[in-house]
């Protein structure tokens, strides 16, 4: 019989978070009082689109690439650097004795990184996984009791033949699913590499609109189903009354060998918040901070569980549909700190912290990184950091926030790939006319002195004259916030519990 979690949904504050001894998190649920300069409301309050005055505003074609049309492609596409560094990660695997990973290139049209919100891109999307070789042969999981051929309203000539040659449940739009037939598909959203995901009503909550995600029928498919399951539980009973903006697991079951996960339904990613109101140009910088507030209580949360989502970008943090509440989405990628595993490719390349292109230890640090890229691209509808491989990536940080360390080199297990035996960085650019690859030695990186840092990126001399004292004192709060999120060194990176303290939120 399917097992089906139900937790309560409530429209409440959240709470004030302290940080103790030993990174504990204390929840003050009755000292909490939501900052009125940080609610949304229907009657004029907080703009989502950009006024004439705002900064981020001048030359947005000299910022980068535009965040509205980011095209996962770019971000995962291989290449020679790509090869080279896995084949590192794969015997610093092996060397550990564990076993040997390769990466490989699939489909990722209608991705779970955005698939719970209608109105994605229509622009072909590839991903860039990291499986092991030679896996097992697979085996299908345990169907669940109540899943019948009663229980479909489909023709019986069918039951003989659910999936297809991929292991995909072949799904009916009118199809009825779950335990007595409680869920009625009435949409189909897409498939990712690990599921298809569609829409449905639950007949049970009066036809409550939900959403799917119906894992292959593969084992190891099926474990990372179980994975992602465990995790949201954990998380949703540390936040019994939903205050903490993480998408919420309503229940699973099995139905014909597949895993099925319930999910609340969301419509909109922050990525088309930013194509809708903010095209080339960002948000509203108080829209953003008011984001920026519920995105940090959840990753505060996650970082009590000591948890690490590891795929943070606009795409995976979905908006209700009056735009004023987010949820935190897609804990596909998400495991324990414990978990934690050297290699060159976790996260979306535009999103990848520093610690893990050098090869470093890494923790929940990674994702206040990818909350850095992210809140500048809301703000600015351009992408901080647009590499064309890990090399570039480097580059960029480096443009932005000033040279690496020379502890973080020497300890680097790929840094040998990005920086010569004096520390130098070595730049790699393929030559257009031959295809071969030139290197470039930089010794030293100016950001101020070269105009690449944040703030002359975001506040040009130019942007000053038109804003008022309180729009000026925000924007520079804003700034120094971004800063401290995008610490090379993960160590003096802020956390999200310091985050939510810092003077962008009381001001």
């Amino acid at each position: 019989m399917a097992i089906v979690q139900k937790y309560k949904t409530q429209d409440v504050a959240a709470p004030i978070l302290e940080e103790s001894k030993g990174s504990e998190l204390k929840l003050k649920v009755d000292d909490y009082v939501t900052p009125p300069a940080m609610q949304f409301s229907n009657n004029g309050g907080i703009e989502l689109a950009k006024s004439e005055n705002d900064a981020g505003l001048l030359e947005p074609e000299k910022q980068g690439m535009s965040a509205a049309e980011y095209n996962p492609d770019l971000d995962r596409a291989p290449n020679k650097e790509h090869v080279l560094e896995e084949e590192q990660a794969s015997a610093f695997d092996n060397a550990d004795g564990d076993s040997e990973y390769e990466e490989v290139e699939v489909d990722d049209d209608d991705e779970v990184d955005d698939i719970f919100a209608l109105g994605v891109s229509d622009a072909p999307k590839t991903k860039i996984i990291r499986v092991k070789k030679n896996r097992p042969k697979v085996q299908e999981a345990k169907p669940a009791s109540e899943t019948t051929v009663k229980d479909r309203d489909v023709p019986a000539t069918l039951t003989d033949n659910w999936d297809d040659a991929e292991g995909y449940y072949r799904i009916s739009l009118g199809e009825k699913i779950g335990e007595g037939g409680r869920y009625h598909v009435f949409a189909n959203l897409g498939r990712g590499m690990f599921s298809a995901v569609v829409r449905a009503r639950d007949t049970q909550q009066n036809d409550k609109e939900v959403a799917i995600k119906v894992i292959r029928s593969q084992e190891s498919m099926y474990k990372a189903g179980m994975k992602e399951i465990s995790i949201l539980q954990k998380l949703a009973n540390l936040d019994p009354d939903d205050r903490r903006h993480l998408v919420r697991l309503l229940g699973y079951f099995e139905h014909r060998n597949h895993l099925c996960m319930v999910f609340e339904s969301l419509h909109m990613n922050l990525r088309e918040v930013v194509r809708r109101f903010g095209n080339d140009v960002g948000l509203n910088l108080r829209a953003v901070r008011a984001y920026a507030h519920q995105i940090f209580l959840a990753l505060a949360l996650m970082r009590k569980a000591e948890i690490m989502h590891a795929d943070l970008k606009p795409d995976n943090i979905l908006v209700n549909e009056s735009k004023t509440a987010i949820k935190v989405c897609d804990l596909g990628s998400a495991s324990s700190i414990s978990e934690m595993e050297i290699t060159p490719y976790l996260v979306s390349r535009f999103y990848r912290a520093p610690e893990i292109i050098l090869g470093l230890p890494y923790d929940c640090a990674l994702d206040m990184w990818s909350i850095g890229c992210t809140l500048f691209e809301l703000f600015t509808g351009r992408i901080l950091f647009p590499g064309k491989s890990n090399n570039h990536m480097l580059m960029l940080m480096q443009e932005l926030k000033g040279k690496f360390t020379t502890k973080q080199i020497r300890k680097g297990r790929f840094s040998g790939m990005h920086f010569d035996d004096q520390n130098a960085f070595i730049s790699r650019e393929r030559d257009r006319a031959t295809g071969s690859d030139v290197l470039k030695k930089i010794a030293n990186f100016n950001p101020v002195q070269a105009g690449t840092d944040l703030r002359s990126r975001l506040l040009p001399p130019q942007a000053i004259k038109g804003m008022s004292q309180h729009d000026l004192r925000l924007t520079n709060s804003f700034i120094d916030l971004l800063s401290r999120t995008l610490e090379l060194d993960p160590a003096r990176r802020i956390t999200p519990v310091q985050a939510l303290q810092h003077p962008l939120f009381s001001g």
